[in-house]
């Protein structure tokens, strides 16, 4: 795929020591910004995703043929709603929260104070480049950060249409996009940050983490893994195999939270298939390059070119390759079960997923697998749709991910929560617990042990 030259650029080794310089000297005035000033800044980008809506679908469209309604629902609608959620909710995020006191500090009040982290660094992926860039800025603007942005080098006309629109909205000594390829990436990692979110594959999360404890920056991984749907055998098959469908052929299944294989109970195994291979799938992006095409092509899907309808292969065995890796891509393993605990033993087997779909109408059955199951989030009777819930906190555990996201917790992954005691002048419960350990006071530890 040819790249206009205008979208190259060479000097971007350059560009981050001058702009990592610039945020350095700008932080501690951003961070002191205001609700308003940070909710000014909000309006301004989500004005400007709406405005360049038609841009963005084009640049989608350039990178790998993502439809204009794909690119709606996918990439706009999740940013401008965590910008209005933002919006909405910020100042109450800043306040101070006030906390109980406990007796042994009779006399004294504390809360905690969210304060910006400062210079922040936000890697992204290729799969959702508007929404896995700009959805996390959000949050870094909210917090009161400055922030580089290092979108990928595999969707240039996206990370080139961002470099542009934020140059538009924001100084680069507070906002900036530095394209390039791995080794941008590895140059911006050497770098000491204050807080790095990265949304990739555990593969490259593991680099990033290696290279955050250097400096001892904490991050924010939102990674990926094989996320397990179950269809028990009293779930309604029809939106079942509707809802799965789509889950799955979004975005060609180049989705983190896709339904990476369908566990369904074998009494209603054969009335599932009918009705899923029947679903109509609909328009859907290309696969993002073709080394990817080759790949999910190995894995067992039908590619030409860069094209792939969704493919759905029954009874795999455990050990095939697509049910030991992540497949991101329009390829669906439908495995057969005789009881739930067969489909839990299977699910536990492997690593802990990003998110858990469940269809059944069985309380018993629901609780029993939340019960027995660790995911980074779940959903109930249907697919992706936790993603735009902004009141949810939204992240993996394990090899899925660290740390979570979206709305307060997007906010709070992007600030330090910082604990404040204020002690009165003149009185301090605890005092008499000072030395000299006296008789009375060796009683008064022993009460306080007791019970305080």
């Amino acid at each position: 795929m040819s790249v206009d030259s205008r979208f190259a650029y060479p000097t971007a080794f350059d560009a981050i020591d001058h702009i990592y310089e610039k945020q350095q000297s700008r932080r501690a005035l951003i961070a002191t910004t205001t609700a308003r000033e940070r909710i000014a800044k909000l309006r301004r980008l989500h004005d400007a995703l709406l405005a360049r809506r038609d841009e963005i679908r084009q640049a989608l469209w350039a990178d790998y043929q993502k439809p204009a309604a794909e690119v709606d629902l996918s990439e706009i609608l999740p940013v401008v709603g965590e910008a209005r959620h933002a919006i909405r909710h910020l100042r109450s995020w800043m306040e101070p929260q006030q906390v109980e006191t406990p007796l042994i500090l009779l006399g004294s009040t504390s809360r905690i104070v969210y304060q910006p982290k400062g210079v922040v660094l936000i890697i992204s992926p290729w799969n959702f480049p508007i929404n896995l860039t700009l959805g996390p800025l959000v949050s870094a603007i909210a917090a009161g950060n400055c922030a580089i942005l290092k979108p990928s080098e595999m969707t240039p006309h996206a990370s080139a249409l961002m470099q542009r629109m934020l140059r538009d909205l924001f100084d680069e000594d507070e906002v900036a996009v530095i394209e390039g390829d791995a080794k941008v990436a590895e140059a911006l990692l050497e770098k000491k940050f204050d807080h790095i979110f990265f949304t990739g594959s555990p593969a490259v999360g593991k680099i990033v983490m290696r290279a955050a404890a250097e400096h001892l920056t904490s991050v924010t991984l939102e990674l990926g893994g094989k996320s397990p749907a179950i269809v028990d055998r009293t779930a309604n098959l029809d939106e079942a195999a509707k809802k799965i469908a789509w889950g799955k052929s979004m975005n060609s299944g180049q989705v983190c939270i896709a339904p990476d294989y369908v566990l369904v109970d074998e009494s209603v195994h054969s009335a599932f298939m009918e009705k899923l291979r029947a679903t109509e799938m609909g328009e859907s992006a290309l696969l993002v390059n073709d080394r990817h095409a080759a790949r999910i092509r190995r894995l067992g899907a039908d590619v030409e070119g860069r094209q792939a309808p969704l493919k759905i292969v029954e009874n795999l065995p455990s050990d095939a390759p697509a049910m030991q890796e992540e497949i991101f891509g329009p390829l669906l393993p439908v495995i057969s079960y005789r009881d739930i605990r067969e489909a839990l033993r299977i699910i536990n087997e492997k690593e802990k997923p990003l998110v858990l779909y469940l269809f059944s109408r069985r309380r018993d059955v629901i609780d029993r697998v939340l019960r027995e199951t660790r995911a980074g989030g779940s959903v109930i009777n249907d697919t992706l749709i936790h993603f735009y819930q902004l009141n949810l906190p939204f992240g993996g555990v394990g090899q899925s991910g660290i740390g979570k996201a979206h709305g307060r917790f997007g906010f709070e992954a992007f600030s330090n929560a910082r604990g404040v005691l204020e002690q009165p002048t003149r009185f301090s419960g605890i005092q008499f617990l000072y030395p000299p350990y006296t008789a009375f006071k060796r009683k008064l530890i022993d009460f306080v042990l007791r019970y305080l």
